[in-house]
């Protein structure tokens, strides 16, 4: 199957010199949920604009459902719906003559039962006669998204969708948009909120210095590189780790009742029963032990720090006379 969207050699410097992407390929498949990481001025930001026809590329080519961004920039920009993470409305507008203007920009012809899905999809209907002014903060950042899929976009780019909304409007807005991936759009999300990633997103992309470090499905990517931990609870609590196990990934928690000891799930041999045998030879007991893996937001943080290390050495190296 053709990906919804294509990237390829994407490079992007701005006036002043700053190379903000570097030769970026990236293929999106049609219907997923993509999930774009990375640290503040990464690119992420720039990347997606590129593609929404925000701003223009440096070299490269992206090609969304079949369409080129530069070539055919009309058809292109159809495919796609933007939530910003800002949120900018008129504010004395009604709700339903917001998402009426945003689908005319497009060209499109009215189709008052299609609104009014979206709006019912994002519990907006009761409220299509409102002024936007009186809009919670939560329901103007449901309104954005219902602007952006006024015009039946094939593509959905959300830019920090659930930044500044609560716990409990943030679980809505990720089953919303797990509908939304079920209707038949392709999501792209950026996100600072690592769980946001871990709970929706089929696959995911981290992007470092302009520099795509990853992409990988999610799931593929926590067997790949996560880490697991064996916890054990001590029913007397240690004051530090004996110096017969020192040698051994070892950490002490809280007061010195839990032990947590490390292990590559990628590796054949674990360790854990050399480490139980030791333990006994220290004559230490635990009452009961439980495996955890590690989060993708440390993976993350472990990839953005390891491609930073390199950089570092790199520009290094090239400092030496």
């Amino acid at each position: 199957m053709e990906p919804i969207i294509s990237v390829r050699s994407l490079d992007k410097t701005y006036s002043g010199g700053f190379n903000a992407l570097k030769s970026i390929d990236l293929d999106i498949q049609r219907g997923e949920i993509f999930a774009l990481l990375g640290p503040n001025g990464a690119g992420k930001t720039t990347l997606i604009s590129i593609i929404c026809g925000i701003v223009n590329p440096g070299q490269g080519s992206v090609i969304v459902n079949g369409y080129d961004i530069q070539r055919d920039y009309r058809r292109a920009r159809r495919e796609i719906g933007l939530v910003p993470q800002e949120i900018a409305t008129d504010s004395f507008e009604s709700v339903l003559g917001a998402i009426k203007f945003s689908r005319g920009l497009f060209g499109k012809p009215p189709n008052p039962s299609y609104l009014e899905k979206i709006l019912r999809q994002l519990s907006l209907w009761e409220k299509r006669n409102n002024k936007i002014v009186t809009l919670s903060g939560g329901m103007k950042r449901r309104l954005m998204i219902a602007k952006a899929l006024s015009h039946e976009p094939s593509v959905l780019f959300l830019d920090e969708p659930t930044a500044g909304v609560d716990v409990e409007l943030r679980q809505d807005m990720w089953e919303m948009v797990r509908e939304l991936r079920e209707s038949g759009v392709t999501v792209i999300l950026t996100t600072h909120y690592i769980e946001e990633a871990e709970e929706m997103a089929d696959r995911v992309g981290v992007i470092n210095r302009g520099e795509l470090v990853l992409v990988e499905d999610k799931k593929t990517l926590m067997q790949k590189m996560g880490e697991k931990e064996l916890s054990l609870q001590l029913p007397m609590p240690l004051e530090r780790i004996p110096d017969s196990l020192s040698d051994l990934p070892l950490r002490l928690n809280g007061d010195g009742s839990e032990l947590i000891y490390r292990f590559d799930i990628k590796s054949e041999n674990t360790g854990i029963p050399e480490f139980l045998r030791r333990l006994s030879s220290a004559n230490i007991e635990f009452r009961d032990l439980y495996t955890r893996e590690s989060s993708l937001e440390e993976i993350f943080v472990n990839l953005v720090h390891s491609a930073r290390h390199e950089g570092e050495e790199q520009f290094s190296g090239e400092a030496q006379p």
